[in-house]
């Protein structure tokens, strides 16, 4: 895009990013778990939309391309900060010192549980079961095929009811994935953030 931009097409992008930031940001904090880091991803992600706007806007399903986006930057996220992680149990190790493994905590919440599943099987559960998406919309989010969600999100349910304690029902781990969309928090800052990265392009 130029560095003109007409105001019918800003006025286009504005009403996209007002109705769908909370939504991205959410998305963002349950695949991370941290809220600042939601922030900045759903911001970064429309940074990117608004950078490619005249081809996102000519897209079928600009919404799935969004939130294809902000898994990938999550993903890359999340390895990045696992690599960060290694480096430095590395370093300590050399030094002598022992540690509890940080990722068997004596109690599991829903959010920790999720973060311990495989990324793929993440995105899958917390679009279909937190987002309330239908496999279809899941499928062109993540870029990958119907069927792959459905067996992708079937295996992520089962790996969580084990996570969360034997004797949990498919029903009740379901239920408490989809309670994890109201618990997510409200962006705050990131909006303000994004709409001003997105107006210094124009």
């Amino acid at each position: 895009m130029g560095t003109v931009v007409d105001d019918a097409t800003a006025a286009e992008f504005h009403a996209f990013f007002e109705r769908h930031y909370a939504e991205l940001s959410r998305l963002a904090y349950l695949l991370t778990g941290d809220a600042d880091t939601a922030d900045d991803l759903a911001a970064d992600a429309l940074l990117a939309m608004w950078r490619r706007w005249d081809r996102v806007r000519a897209a079928d399903h600009p919404v799935a391309y969004a939130r294809g986006v902000v898994a990938n930057l999550a993903r890359s996220r999340i390895r990045s900060a696992v690599r960060e992680r290694r480096r430095v149990s590395l370093f300590w190790s050399q030094r002598g010192e022992r540690f509890d493994d940080p990722d068997v905590p004596a109690v599991l919440d829903v959010q920790a549980a999720l973060r311990r599943l495989p990324f793929r099987k993440r995105a899958c559960v917390v679009l279909r079961y937190a987002l309330d998406l239908s496999e279809r919309d899941t499928a062109l989010a993540l870029g990958i095929s119907v069927g792959t969600v459905k067996s992708q999100s079937s295996r992520g349910m089962a790996e969580l009811g084990r996570l969360l304690g034997p004797g949990a029902t498919a029903e009740e781990v379901q239920a408490t994935v989809a309670s994890q969309r109201a618990a997510a928090p409200t962006p705050a800052h990131g909006s303000a953030r994004a709409s001003t990265r997105a107006e210094g392009r124009g």
